[in-house]
């Protein structure tokens, strides 16, 4: 079977996805930065025996990505499939959230995953086969507030992916792009709760959130998802994942800018009308 290199496998999706390729019977590496203060995936591991290794990486270090890299290869072990899924999320107005928290996001989200890329694309090219699989999001072609700094994280990684895909197909590398919707992992529950803004627009995402998390979509949804993009040996770019995510993208695209910027400047009763309208949920708080 492939060897699997997974990144940001403490929780959420990242988990997910290492559980659903080691019970398949790949080979993986999952890292995370510190596995000691996220023990849940090794002892699922231990208690079904699957072949998968915890592995220590800070995506946000490079001398910590060259290590790790190096020592997996030291071992003549070659790395078939990347799943770049390590992402973090600050949320605020563009005005509020500190320089440190955006510099932070792109750190992980953008960099981190480059630094993988980087270090893979050389024996995929010369080998002339290989798969990386980047996780973005919905929010990688949606842009409001106040995720607005992940999105743009998301969707420089996003361009990162379209212009790797070109550069790799002739060596027989596939790209693919994985954007989940809203899925039950710890994000879209801070999300939920609305920062202390002068802007508004944190409360009614805010509301949008809580009320779709209301029915949980697991994370291990996007786990088979990756698993089907590497066994289907597909070639196609991007891969919405969720029941809501092809609603979202949908719902973006049939507005111009100007009308998407306009709902999002609306009051509160104009949003929570428009959202209860596309979307049945109905997002007003509870007196």
């Amino acid at each position: 079977m492939p060897t699997v290199l997974i990144t940001g496998t403490s929780s959420g999706i990242g988990l997910a996805t290492a559980l659903e390729l080691g019970r398949a019977g790949y080979k993986v590496y999952a890292t995370m930065r510190n596995p000691a203060r996220a023990p849940q995936l090794g002892e699922q591991v231990g208690k079904e025996g699957l072949p998968v290794s915890i592995v220590t990486m800070d995506v946000d270090s490079d001398q910590s990505v060259t290590a790790c890299f190096a020592a997996i290869y030291g071992q003549n072990e070659n790395i078939d499939i990347l799943v770049n899924n390590a992402g973090i999320e600050r949320h605020g107005s563009v005005e509020e959230l500190p320089l440190a928290d955006v510099r932070a996001i792109m750190e992980t989200n953008y960099f981190g995953a480059l630094r993988s890329i980087q270090q893979v694309t050389p024996r995929m090219r010369e080998r002339r086969s290989g798969c990386i699989i980047n996780v973005t999001s919905v929010a990688g072609k949606i842009a409001c507030s106040p995720i607005t700094a992940y999105s743009a994280s998301k969707y420089a990684l996003e361009a990162l992916s379209e212009g790797l895909a070109g550069e790799m197909k002739p060596f027989g590398v596939r790209v693919a792009i994985v954007q989940p919707g809203i899925i039950d992992t710890p994000m879209p529950h801070a999300i939920a709760v609305a920062p202390a803004s002068n802007y508004r627009q944190g409360r009614q995402l805010g509301a949008l959130f809580s009320a779709a998390l209301q029915q949980p979509v697991p994370p291990s949804i996007v786990g088979v998802a990756i698993r089907n993009i590497i066994e289907s040996g597909t070639w196609k770019l991007r891969h919405p994942v969720g029941p809501d995510a092809e609603p979202f993208l949908s719902w973006r695209a049939a507005m111009t800018d100007e009308q998407w910027v306009a709902l999002h400047a609306s009051d509160d009763e104009t949003w929570y009308s428009r959202i209860e309208h596309d979307f049945g949920m109905d997002t007003r708080p509870r007196k």
